[in-house]
C-alpha cells in the first residue's frame, strides 16, 4: 500500500512539473525533490523519465475511464448513455490536455508514444461502449447486428474528433451547439427506427 502511494506521489509530482515546465525541461532530480524523495527511491519505481511520462498518461486515461464508467452505470436510456459517453470522452480529454499546461504539446508531438499507452484503455473503452450497445439491443432500442464492430467504429471516430474538439475547431460557438448534431447522427445509426425516430 505504501509503495503504491509513493509511486502515485511521484507520478503526480511529475505531472505537475511537466505541466509547468514541459517534459524536456524537467529532470529526474526535479521530480525526486518535488516529491520529497531521494533519486534512489525514484529509480526504484521508474527507470527513466519516459517511463514516468507514460505513467502520467496512464493516470490521465484511468481518470477518463472512471468518468465513463460512472456514465455507463447511470439509470438512463441506452441511447442517452451513448451520447453522454461520447461527450464525457471528449470533455475529459480536453480537460486533461488543458490541465497539463506545457505537457499538452508533448501529447500531440509524440502521438505514437501516447497511442502505445492507450492500447489497453482503447480495449476497455470499446468493451464499455459494446456493453451499453448490447443493453440497447436487449431492450429493442438499438438495431445493431455486430456490437463489437459498431463499438470499435465509435471509438475510432471519437479519436479522430479529439484534436479538433480540444482546439475548438468546429464551426460552432459552444460545445452545446454540437449536441443536437451528435445526437441525430448517433441515433440515426444505432436506433431501431420502427420504434424510435431521431428526427
Amino acid at each position: 500500500m505504501a509503495a503504491s502511494k509513493t509511486r502515485q506521489l511521484l507520478v503526480d509530482k511529475a505531472r505537475q512539473l511537466f505541466a509547468l515546465y514541459g517534459f524536456e525541461e524537467t529532470s529526474m532530480n526535479d521530480i525526486a525533490v518535488a516529491a520529497g524523495k531521494g533519486r534512489r527511491t525514484l529509480y526504484t519505481y521508474f527507470n527513466s523519465k519516459d517511463e514516468i511520462y507514460l505513467a502520467v498518461i496512464e493516470t490521465e486515461l484511468d481518470r477518463l475511464f472512471e468518468g465513463m464508467e460512472e456514465v455507463a452505470r447511470k439509470d438512463i436510456s441506452p441511447e442517452e448513455k451513448i451520447i453522454q459517453l461520447i461527450f464525457k470522452h471528449l470533455n475529459v480529454c480536453k480537460e486533461a490536455v488543458y490541465r497539463n499546461g506545457n505537457l499538452r504539446a508533448e501529447f500531440f508531438r509524440d502521438v505514437w508514444k501516447v497511442k502505445a499507452v492507450r492500447k489497453n484503455f482503447d480495449k476497455n473503452e470499446i468493451n464499455l461502449f459494446r456493453r451499453v450497445m448490447n443493453e440497447g439491443v436487449d431492450k429493442g432500442v438499438f438495431d445493431i447486428r455486430n456490437t463489437r464492430l459498431m463499438a470499435e467504429i465509435c471509438i475510432y471516430c471519437l479519436q479522430g474528433c479529439e484534436v479538433p474538439y480540444i482546439y475548438g475547431r468546429y464551426a460552432l460557438q459552444s460545445p452545446d451547439e454540437l449536441l443536437p448534431y451528435v445526437r441525430r447522427m448517433v441515433l440515426k445509426q444505432l436506433c431501431n427506427h420502427s420504434i424510435y425516430n431521431p428526427y
